[in-house]
């Protein structure tokens, strides 16, 4: 019974997964500004944790200063106690001398570690500040490729929906009532040219071109007549 029951939440534990992986693909960019979302609160959280490693450092490096500072006094003052015959003043100014130089010395070391765990922290949250814009370059370019590419599958599907057999047949019926127009301007023509008008309009064209051919012929005539009788004048004055 109990490996029922396993296997059951196993079961829904998958369909969830998969229910899950769903709506990730279906929204892309929430997703990617939940990622970077969360590398901004871990970032935030890092640069608390750092600003504590340099504070700490600085502190130190304050210490230390004020340590070299005082040890600086009072290596000044430990001659000027023993010339002035001062022996207890002088005791407790090399007493001092000795836990100052101790205390630099461990204050130096301490420095020098928390000063490179400060580096290596600065170091570390400058490459997660990187990685978050990184984060975001990816999700802009990845966007896009999305955008593209349902672009393309959305074109794909329409051309795919597009019959050719549809295209030709519109085609060719535009191409028929392109030549049955032709025709009808062809059998107009013709009907016209057949028409009394049209018979008439020759008949004018032919009767009008006899007229002139008349005149023409009866012109030169004239000037036949009128060569003749100027020959016929001048052999006369011979």
């Amino acid at each position: 019974m109990a490996g029922v029951i396993e296997r059951f939440i196993n079961v829904i534990k998958g369909m969830f997964g998969l229910a899950v992986s769903d709506m990730e693909s279906a929204n892309p960019e929430a997703v990617y500004e939940a990622a970077i979302d969360e590398r901004k609160t871990k970032y935030a959280q890092l640069t608390k944790a750092v600003s504590g490693i340099v504070y700490l450092r600085n502190k130190l490096q304050q210490e230390l200063e004020a340590k070299e500072k005082k040890l600086k006094e009072v290596n000044a003052m430990i001659p000027v106690a023993i010339e002035g015959g001062e022996d207890e003043a002088a005791t407790v100014l090399l007493t001092q001398q000795e836990e100052l130089e101790g205390q630099i010395t461990g204050i130096r070391a301490e420095l020098t570690q928390v000063t490179s765990q400060a580096d290596e922290a600065k170091k570390g949250l400058q490459e997660f500040q990187a990685e978050i814009e990184k984060l975001k370059r990816e999700k802009s370019e990845m966007l896009a490729k999305r955008a593209t590419a349902e672009a393309r599958i959305k074109i794909q599907s329409t051309l795919d929906g597009m019959s050719t057999d549809a295209d030709i047949k519109a085609l060719e019926n535009v191409r028929e009532s392109i030549h049955k127009l032709a025709a009808e301007a062809d059998v107009k023509g013709e009907i016209k040219g057949a028409s009394l008008d049209t018979k008439l309009a020759d008949i004018r064209a032919k009767t009008a071109n006899a007229g002139a051919k008349s005149r023409l012929e009866e012109m030169k005539r004239q000037m036949a007549a009128q060569k003749a009788s100027a020959a016929e004048g001048a052999k006369k004055n011979l």
